[in-house]
């Protein structure tokens, strides 16, 4: 595919819209969206990949003795910020991070998922396309600005206003997407109070991750317009449902989707089964990567709608898996298990190096759950071969670095410094004591 915007088409949006600042964007190994942001001016020089900044700064990047970074930026993702003033604006591009010598950082996020991309080409697939589903909360803002835990409103799935207050906030939301091109599916409030979910249409892999996290940036800029806090948090409250963000995938040779077999049993192909295969196999060595904090696992819990049974079914929505009813170009696999706290880049590299080992062994999944998981006990699981998926964030980590194919699809220095992150948080949350402590234990004993 050609790009969509040459460095000339660049110049002249710029010079023509009044912008006066160019956001350079990257995300960071926890998924953080990090920025360097420069006067226009400096823009021949960033489309140079010129720009340089400090790498030992930056979480899981470099030592301070190796710094220097270079931004290569993507012209594709150039975006002019809708809400920024007329007198003005503001665009973004976002980077690739590349070494002195020109080479690729092997610890860039963006490069992780560019490098497993590059597995599937090989196995002949021209395209990975994802299509997400990211939930998130909305709560007001106090006199100072500050998060509170007060709802913005009381509504459930598919409510309208005025039980749903949120309602203005999310279209003024969808307005501002597609303003920067998004194309919304669905816009509409979610089971929990206070909780709402934005659907855009699939793209692929790359064009994804970076439209998630266009996204989020996005939801959180207008909703504090609103006086409101947004947080993607998978379990910001107890008794509630948590934040997931479904991954709808498939895969395709040129204009065919590599899953869509219409003589098949469920029109699923081989490629899909095998896919399908590796995904549940590898499903407890990706979890750490698709579910990446300490909070997630309070999200995958039975009950709630999350799945934390390692299972699939054409229409059951308890297992981890559901194979979405549409078909021809449009079958795909749905993993339910991802959390929108999840670095986009690393989860969507796992779920494909997981799908492509699968097809490359020629994993042959077991039969579909159809009965309710969470209505089965643990000896019902066991007969029907029913793994669970990590209960905490250290189980995940352990399963993540005993894996050969993750390992390999994130490469030793990002799997290195996400573990090692990643282990000194769970290590503060192990050590610290929690209030739910002090409320079962200070008078009892």
């Amino acid at each position: 595919m050609g790009s969509k915007f040459a460095r000339e088409d660049i110049m002249k949006m710029a010079d023509e819209e009044n912008v006066k600042f160019i956001r350079l964007q990257f995300t960071d190994l926890l998924g953080i969206i990090k920025n360097v942001e420069i006067p226009v001016d400096q823009l021949p020089k960033a489309l140079d990949n010129l720009m340089m900044f400090d790498g030992s700064s930056i979480e899981g990047f470099v030592r301070i003795e190796e710094s220097d970074m270079y931004l290569y930026p993507d012209l594709d993702t150039w975006v002019i910020f809708p809400w920024t003033p007329e007198k003005g604006k503001v665009a973004r591009l976002i980077c690739d991070i590349y070494n002195p010598d020109g080479t690729p950082f092997e610890g860039d996020p963006r490069g992780v998922l560019k490098r497993v991309l590059k597995d599937a080409e090989d196995l002949g697939f021209t395209d990975f396309n994802i299509g997400p589903e990211p939930e998130f909360f909305l709560f007001k803002n106090d006199e100072k600005g500050e998060p509170t835990l007060e709802l913005n409103d009381k509504g459930g799935y598919f409510d309208l206003s005025p039980t749903d207050l949120g309602e203005n906030c999310r279209r003024d939301i969808v307005l501002e997407l597609e303003d920067m091109g998004f194309e919304i599916e669905a816009s509409h409030h979610e089971v929990a109070p206070g909780q709402h979910e934005i659907d855009f249409k699939y793209a692929d892999a790359i064009t994804t991750c970076d439209n998630i996290q266009t996204f989020k940036l996005v939801v959180k800029t207008i909703a504090r317009k609103h006086g409101l806090h947004a947080t993607f948090m998978p379990k910001p409250l107890f008794g509630v449902n948590g934040n997931g963000m479904h991954a709808n995938m498939s895969l395709f040779k040129g204009k065919e989707n590599s899953f869509f077999d219409e003589n098949a049993e469920g029109q699923l192909s081989e490629t899909a089964m095998q896919f399908l295969g590796g995904i549940l196999t590898h499903a407890t060595a990706f979890t750490a990567l698709t579910n990446p904090t300490v909070n997630s696992y309070k999200r995958l819990v039975p009950g709630y709608e999350a799945p934390c049974y390692v299972a699939w079914s054409m229409r059951n929505r308890s297992p981890l898996v559901r194979i979405p009813s549409s078909r021809g170009l449009s079958t795909r696999i749905e993993v339910r298990s991802p959390d929108p706290a999840a670095n986009p880049y690393l989860a969507m590299a796992s779920l494909l190096a997981a799908g492509l080992d699968g097809i490359r062994h020629k994993m042959t999944p077991p039969p579909a759950t159809d009965s309710n998981i969470y209505a089965m006990d643990r000896d019902e699981r066991h007969e029907e071969g029913i793994e669970s998926l990590p209960a905490t964030l250290k189980e995940a980590l352990d399963n993540l670095q005993t894996s050969e194919v993750m390992k390999k699809a994130l490469g030793a220095h990002a799997l290195e410094h996400f573990v090692e992150a990643k282990e000194i948080e769970w290590d503060m949350f192990r050590t610290q004591v929690h209030p739910w402590e002090r409320e079962q234990y200070m008078s009892l004993y």
